[in-house]
């Protein structure tokens, strides 16, 4: 799928609201009609459309409203939210099989992704965090998250964390993780999402990644790429069962072969760009724990 460069695919949570947005002006733009014209001959309300446009809105439209505006402009479902550079239906992914949106427990550690992962096994897991990978948090970390979410760490919430490393820690499991150095290296510094999160948290957390990515190697393979170079929004990719995006308060969730054969030729991309290889990323988050010792106790 190779979603690249910054430019193309800014980073953030609502990069791919933000990407839609900005496709949908440029069909409206060429079609060289109004608002009011351009609702009425794709067949939805023109308060929806403007809602669609607002800088103001953080949700992708319902996907009826994005099968209606790509087939009435003839461009795909995927080009419109940031998942294709190919405008033409052929280039449609989610068209070759129906397209599942389900929306999150809006919390750290989706009850959901633990049961698609119970469903996956014996085969890899691929993976792309919305942060930092999920079986590594410590309890301190997803509380600071729930928290932020507006929500209670509960019971469920550290069972899941729970299974999932020990699932990982099984002989028979595998799992490859890609995620930014600028997401690790953030963190470390207590940036964006982060902050507000104490240093003695941020320091453990570290400390625990470091344990556990020797301890769960080969079988858990973390690799860090460059986010100036590559871009990718948060996913998992369930063998050859399923594929989940996060959108934000919803997955995007695709089943046919061929769509997770594109995300899966997606995460390749992201291996092959990696700066930090699985077997250099302990003594990396080694070096960033260094940095943090040496920073001011108040940060």
């Amino acid at each position: 799928m190779g979603l690249q460069g910054t430019d193309d695919f800014p980073a953030g949570r609502n990069s791919l609201v933000d990407r839609f947005r900005q496709r949908l002006g440029e069909v409206i733009a060429r079609s060289g009609l109004g608002r009011a014209s351009f609702a009425a001959a794709t067949g939805i309300e023109r308060s929806t459309l403007s809602q669609l446009l607002s800088p103001d809105t953080d949700r992708l439209p319902r996907l009826d409203t994005l099968a209606a505006i790509a087939a009435a402009r003839g461009v795909s479902i995927d080009w419109l939210v940031g998942l294709s550079q190919r405008q033409d239906l052929g280039g449609d992914i989610v068209e070759t099989a129906p397209l599942e949106i389900a929306p999150t427990d809006n919390t750290p550690l989706d009850t959901r992704l633990a049961r698609w992962h119970a469903e996956a096994a014996g085969y890899k897991i691929r993976y792309v965090p919305a942060n930092l990978p999920d079986l590594l948090k410590t309890d301190e970390v997803i509380a600071f998250e729930c928290r932020a979410l507006g929500v209670g760490r509960s019971a469920l919430e550290l069972g899941i964390s729970q299974d999932n490393l020990s699932y990982q820690r099984r002989p028979d499991t595998d799992m490859e993780v890609c995620a930014s150095l600028q997401s690790v290296e953030g963190f470390a510094r207590g940036e964006g999402i982060w902050h507000g999160l104490p240093v003695g948290a941020r320091k453990a957390q570290l400390r625990r990644m470091i344990a556990l990515v020797d301890e769960l190697y080969p079988g858990f393979r973390w690799f860090l790429f460059d986010g100036l170079e590559r871009y990718s929004a948060p996913v998992t990719i369930f063998g050859p069962r399923r594929a989940a995006v996060f959108v934000g308060q919803m997955y995007l969730v695709f089943s046919a072969t061929e769509q997770i054969r594109a995300l899966s030729r997606h995460f390749d991309d992201l291996i092959r760009a990696a700066r930090v290889q699985p077997n250099a990323v302990g003594a990396h988050l080694r070096a960033l724990l260094e940095q943090t010792d040496h920073a001011s106790p108040t940060r």
